[in-house]
Order: structure tokens, then sequence, then C-alpha cells
């Protein structure tokens, strides 16, 4: 649920302000916001819909990342002039933006198959 506020958070105060990134993210800067709130209150009061919400968020992040890496790597990949601002930055704040949402992605596949299967034995046991 932390991870869900901050990044609904940061969607809907920081990003939404910066021109660049509302051009390059558009969707995800204003709808993540918004359903990563959704997620946080899904995911504490064990709404159903919570695991395809993280799911649908974590794909947006994980695109709204590649995003912004292809388009730096496209404009010359800036961040290279020093190498504490290439790792520190560039490369160690926005990790995050790639680990988390891909384990958040598996764990949510996972439980989402594992309920078709559930729901597939019970068909099966009612025919």
């Amino acid at each position: 649920m932390c991870w869900w506020a901050f990044t609904g958070l940061t969607h809907m105060i920081l990003e939404a302000r910066d021109a660049g990134v509302v051009a390059v993210e558009g969707l995800t800067a204003v709808l993540e916001g918004p359903a990563s709130l959704l997620a946080v209150y899904a995911l504490a009061t064990g709404k159903s819909y919570s695991y395809i919400l993280q799911f649908a968020i974590s794909l947006g992040q994980l695109y709204g990342t590649a995003a912004y890496f292809i388009t730096s790597w496209l404009e010359g990949d800036n961040f290279a002039a020093s190498p504490f601002y290439y790792y520190a930055y560039y490369i160690g704040a926005n990790a995050s933006w790639v680990v988390i949402p891909t384990l958040i992605s598996i764990r949510c596949w996972k439980k989402i198959c594992a309920a078709f299967q559930v729901q597939g034995q019970k068909k099966t046991k009612v025919r």
C-alpha cells in the first residue's frame, strides 16, 4: 500500500506540473495517480479488483519508465555527463520504477491465474 500511495501522489503532484513529462507519459501521469490511490483503497478494504488494478497500473508504470529511458537515450543520454549523477540519479533513483512494478506484476499475474484456475475447477465439479 505504501508503494501505491507514494506513486499516486508522485503522479498527481510532481508529474502533472511538468509539461515535458505530461507530453511523454500523458495517460500515465493523469490516470495512474488516482488509480494508485484507488489501489490503496482496494488493498485496504480487500476489494476483488485489487489485483487486476495493480497489474494494470504496474504495466503503465513500466511503460512510462521505458518511455523515459528511451526518450533520454534518443536525446543523447545527457545523464552520462557525470558518473555519480548517472548512477545515483539516472540508474539508482529510477530502478525502483522498474523493480517494484515488475515484482507487483508477477505477484498479481500469479494471483489472477490462481483465481481462474480455482474457478475452472469449480465449474468442472458442477458439471
